[in-house]
């Protein structure tokens, strides 16, 4: 493990979003979904990659808040020019689980992870 210093933790900018629409990817390399992420006024809908499709149907992504890096330049990924990082953990059997918040919470599209 790297240990980094606070003033490198403040330059990663997490939000929280909304996906509002799941689209599937098939020009991708591995199984994906094209996510479209709203983040709230300042940053608006933005679009990302995600290789999610074997734990998740896109109806049940629909509504599902998750934690965005909003600050990585856009990232071309075949097609489709991926604009922020959906966040994830792998579940030990290298499927990836979304990550967000505590869904007993709603909490506005845009907010900052601190």
């Amino acid at each position: 493990m790297t240990l980094i210093s606070w003033d490198d933790f403040e330059k990663v900018d997490i939000r929280v979003g909304t996906i509002l629409s799941v689209d599937e990817f098939p020009e991708a390399r591995k199984p994906a979904y094209i996510l479209t992420v709203d983040l709230g006024e300042e940053l608006g809908s933005r679009r990302s990659s995600a290789q999610v499709t074997s734990l998740y149907n896109k109806e049940e992504l629909v509504g599902k808040q998750v934690l965005c890096v909003v600050n990585f330049p856009p990232k071309q990924i075949g097609p489709m020019r991926s604009e922020v990082l959906v966040t994830g953990f792998d579940d030990g059997t290298g499927k990836i689980v979304l990550a967000g918040p505590d869904s007993h919470f709603k909490i506005p599209n845009g907010a900052k992870l601190f």
